[in-house]
């Protein structure tokens, strides 16, 4: 299928829509470091501006729109709010697209925080938005590791169908292929990255490089033990490019994860190079839907388009 790509960040979403066989023909971020990274690994179809500056006219017309919108717009004091607010240009822009553009399909990532906020009431809102601009939706918590992704990265789906295709979704989710327990179990991390030579040592590896910011163990995000036999926890993608991103600790407890190792945890392949500074890179790997989820997805795309014009 053709695909739109919006807020596309370094391309973890895309290049795993891509490599089941996909074509993504337009993308925008406004990050020019993980623009940069996506011209060098994936193609240059992407566009480096602010979103506010984007004329919908502009973007071509497609079967497929994705991309993960913020959700400031939503917070708990605003449940009121109107689809104008400042805060949510942003998700207003992605809601634009969808409704001026009708495609087929479209699929949206988030953080899994936007179930609970408002009690429930934004992602009602965010449900019913859709369904004015003519898309049935299903809503979907999933864990990664469940995916064969060496983490416990969890993260919300939205996926939506043009109600003219139909009342039913046509769109079948992907099953889980790994279990916490069981004969398919979880990836470890180490299972992931224990190939890796020493980054201390002379290597050749692109982008093996950590951040010395020192390891100290303390119940909080980021500051946990890594436990080798367990998938990663979640690959974190703070700061701004001001404040500090928060590397996950390495299961050696010396040091934290590589840019690479981070990567490899994110599912990237190993060859994929990330340009810009060093907590550009950790930024823009934090960002990312893992490659090999996000195949599994352009594989539905994939099978439902042959069904299409079976």
């Amino acid at each position: 299928m053709e695909i739109v790509s919006l807020f596309s960040g370094a391309g973890g979403l895309d290049l795993g829509l891509i490599q089941a066989g996909n074509r993504v023909i337009w993308a925008n971020d406004i990050d020019k470091d993980a623009v940069a990274t996506y011209r060098e690994n994936i193609g240059e179809h992407i566009i480096c501006e602010d979103i506010k500056n984007i004329d919908v006219n502009d973007i071509p017309a497609a079967d497929v729109v994705v991309g993960g919108f913020p959700c400031q717009g939503f917070s708990q004091a605003n449940m009121l709010r109107e689809l104008d607010d400042d805060r949510n240009q942003l998700y207003k822009f992605f809601y634009n697209v969808i409704k001026e553009k009708q495609p087929l399909f479209f699929i949206a990532e988030n953080v899994k925080g936007i179930l609970s906020l408002g009690k429930g009431a934004a992602i009602k809102q965010i449900v019913s938005d859709f369904e004015e601009a003519g898309y049935i939706t299903e809503v979907h918590l999933v864990n990664m590791a469940n995916y064969g992704v060496p983490q416990t990265r969890q993260r919300v789906i939205i996926i939506g169908q043009r109600k003219d295709l139909g009342t039913e979704m046509l769109f079948r989710f992907p099953s889980p292929t790994h279990t916490k327990d069981g004969d398919n179990k979880w990836i470890s991390v180490k299972q992931a990255i224990g190939h890796f030579p020493d980054p201390d040592l002379e290597n050749s590896v692109p982008n093996h490089i950590y951040s010395a910011y020192k390891v100290t163990y303390r119940n909080f995000t980021g500051h946990r033990k890594t436990d080798p036999d367990k998938p990663s926890p979640t690959i974190l993608a703070r700061g701004n490019g001001k404040g500090g991103v928060c590397a996950i600790p390495h299961y050696n407890g010396k040091r934290r994860l590589t840019i690479r190792e981070s990567a490899s945890v994110q599912t990237f392949p190993e060859e994929f190079y990330f340009i810009g500074s060093m907590n550009s890179c950790y930024r823009q790997i934090g960002n990312a839907v893992p490659v090999k989820f996000a195949k599994r997805l352009g594989e539905e795309l994939l099978r439902l388009e042959k069904e299409m014009k079976g």
